[in-house]
């Protein structure tokens, strides 16, 4: 990001190495993980090459189990283990079903963190009032980190109801708190901010890294970080592509701008227009989407709108990455019972040249 002074230019330099930085067995790493540093599932600040898998449980109909038996150690496949721990995979049951989740692009998310909580409560009331089918709602989650001593963004404490923001469904409110779930979740990295291991076939409470592995100050590194990862400069397209995305409504959910707090820690982030194309709402997006799992308040056919930035990066979208260009990721946004089928039915009857102008566009993101 541009403008910043040496205390915060050093700060993004320290975090940029720890994220591409592998965890060792001696760092703590395990005792089950998905993959070993931060960069594996968001690689130059984008998606990959690493996925997740979530597993679910569901009964003769389909739907999810309450409670789902069946996953005594959680919906997340960890397929790596230290040595002498077995992985967490998905068992081999009828009932059992695995869905995939593509990392998620890491690039402005400082932005998506000083929006204001008012300017999410205002957007989403804007869309009650809607008769399109469009209706987002924050997703209310709880504050499941410890206290974090060192943070200036926030004095949430454990049990508190906030609203999340990042992740596929909005179920974390912070860059902090998005960094030391991930350590913990996806690493087996212990922190101050999450000082407990996954739970785990063998029941191992601890690694080859006696107690917490990590202390708060290298989860706000990384957090720093990813705070301040610019958006990517856009090319000008003109005002051709800004009114087609307009006229199909794709702008009621992937809001152009979003106001920033005022007194948001970073200067260069407080007090301004988050030109993000997102609401950070949740929004029912059909049972052709869903994966029938609950993030906070957050359905199973919920999603948070995805922030058009950095498109032109991407070679597959959506959640899961099922979309292989931006024309399929628009088309299944217009299944059955989908918030977004109104949209997506004014997209496919544009003409072809109004349809590719409006692609081109999105590809300049």
């Amino acid at each position: 990001m541009r403008g910043l002074d040496a205390a915060w230019g050093a700060r993004f330099l320290e975090g940029d190495a720890l994220f591409d930085t592998p965890f060792r067995e001696a760092d703590g790493l395990g005792p089950v993980y998905i993959r070993a540093s931060c960069g594996g599932c968001h690689q130059a600040a984008t998606r990959g090459p690493g996925f997740v898998e979530r597993m679910v449980q569901v009964d003769a109909a389909g739907e999810p189990v309450p409670g789902m038996p069946a996953l005594p150690y959680g919906t997340v496949v960890r397929p790596f283990a230290i040595t002498g721990a077995h992985p967490l995979l998905a068992p081999s049951r009828a009932d059992v079903r695995l869905h995939q989740r593509a990392g998620i692009p890491v690039m402005g998310r400082g932005w998506l963190e000083a929006i204001s909580d008012a300017e999410l409560l205002r957007v989403a009331a804007a869309q009650a009032q809607r008769t399109d089918g469009v209706s987002g709602r924050v997703n209310r989650v709880t504050w499941r980190s410890e206290a974090n001593p060192d943070s200036p963004f926030h004095d949430f404490q454990p049990g508190a109801v906030v609203i999340g923001r990042f992740g596929l469904k909005a179920r974390q409110p912070t860059l902090d708190d998005f960094a030391a779930d991930a350590l913990q979740g996806d690493m087996g990295i212990t922190s101050a901010l999450r000082p407990v291991e996954p739970p785990n076939p063998d029941g191992l409470t601890d690694d080859a890294k006696a107690g917490v592995d990590v202390d708060a100050a290298l989860v706000n590194a990384i957090a720093d970080y990813v705070r301040l990862i610019a958006i990517p400069p856009r090319q000008d397209m003109g005002p051709r592509g800004p009114r087609l995305f307009a006229q199909v409504t794709c702008d009621a959910c992937h809001v152009p701008s979003l106001k920033t707090r005022a007194d948001y820690p970073v200067p260069q982030l407080a007090n301004a227009d988050a030109p993000v194309f997102t609401d950070l709402l949740v929004h029912d997006m059909g049972p052709a989407l869903a994966d029938g799992l609950t993030d906070g308040e957050a359905t199973g056919r919920e999603w948070r709108t995805s922030p058009l930035v950095g498109l032109r990066f991407l070679k597959a979208f959506l959640h899961d990455g099922r979309a292989q260009s931006l024309d399929e990721a628009v088309r299944l946004h217009g299944g059955a019972g989908s918030e977004a089928k109104a949209s997506a039915d004014l997209y496919l009857a544009l003409s072809d040249d109004d349809r590719a102008a409006l692609l081109s566009y999105l590809s300049s993101l």
